[in-house]
C-alpha cells in the first residue's frame, strides 16, 4: 500500500529530475546565485520578463523560502541571456531548480511548483540542515 508521501514523491518525480553535480559545472550567473555557506538549499527560478506564470511562481517560492529554515529563493531572469538557460537544460519558464551550496542539483520542476510537493521532495535535505529539529513547514 502506498503512503501519501510516497504518492506525492512519485507524482513530483514525474515533473522533477536531478542533474548537475558540482558548482564548477554551472554557468557563472548560476554559480554566483548560490550561497557560499553550506547547509542551505537554494531554489533558483529561471524566468523571463514576458512569462506570466513566472510572477506567480516567484510569489509562491519567495513566501515558501521566507517561512522555511535552510531554504532560500533566487530569481534568474534569462530574457537577455538564453545561453544560461540552455547550459543548464532549461527549455521553458518558469523552471525551478534546487541546488545545494556546493552546486549539486537536487531537483527541478517546470511550471509553478506546489509547495507541499516541493517540501516533500526536499524534506531530507532540509531536515538534515535544520538545527532545531522542527519540520520545515512549521517555520
Amino acid at each position: 500500500m502506498a503512503t501519501r508521501e510516497g504518492r506525492i514523491r512519485y507524482r513530483f518525480a514525474k515533473r522533477a529530475r536531478a542533474g548537475h553535480k558540482s558548482r564548477q559545472d554551472l554557468p557563472a550567473p548560476v554559480a554566483a546565485a548560490l550561497p557560499s555557506e553550506q547547509g542551505t538549499v537554494t531554489l533558483l527560478q529561471v524566468s523571463t520578463s514576458y512569462c506570466a506564470p513566472c510572477r506567480h511562481a516567484k510569489t509562491v517560492l519567495s513566501e515558501l523560502a521566507e517561512r522555511t529554515d535552510g531554504l532560500r529563493y533566487v530569481n534568474l531572469d534569462v530574457t537577455d541571456q538564453p545561453e544560461v538557460a540552455r547550459a543548464i537544460g532549461v527549455l521553458r519558464t518558469p523552471t525551478t531548480v534546487a541546488f545545494t551550496a556546493a552546486g549539486q542539483e537536487l531537483l527541478r520542476v517546470s511550471g509553478v511548483p506546489k509547495t507541499d510537493e516541493l517540501l516533500t521532495a526536499l524534506r531530507t535535505h532540509l531536515v538534515s540542515q535544520n538545527e532545531h529539529g522542527s519540520h520545515p513547514e512549521s517555520a
